[in-house]
């Protein structure tokens, strides 16, 4: 089981609990790509303009430009992005600080 954490503020904190059956089927690549087609459809500003994107980078802007509001419903669209995020890092605790632009 994986846990992601994803604040906005430290009153404003939404955790999804991502589990073997929520990332069956679902490997490091299509992880990785599906936050890259959400970056490009969020139309993120790339924090390094030249160069490479770095995945933290991908997931700290989605989770940015995709906003409070849809981690807050906690539908669909949020847990998928935790169930990708778990697999991309693969780590079993991930925590979001948007604000803070950090993840860890």
């Amino acid at each position: 089981m994986y846990t992601v954490t994803v604040a906005f503020r430290a009153d404003r904190e939404f955790e999804f609990h991502v589990h073997a059956d929520d990332v069956a089927g679902l490997d490091q690549s299509s992880a990785r790509e599906w936050l890259h087609e959400e970056f490009d459809e969020l139309e993120c500003t790339p924090t390094n303009p030249v160069g490479k994107v770095l995945v933290l980078d991908v997931i700290l802007n989605v989770a940015k430009y995709g906003g409070e509001q849809r981690f807050a419903q906690g539908g669909e669209w949020a847990r998928r992005f935790a169930s990708c995020v778990a697999v991309a890092l693969d780590r079993p605790v991930v925590r979001i600080d948007v604000p803070g632009f950090v993840v860890g």
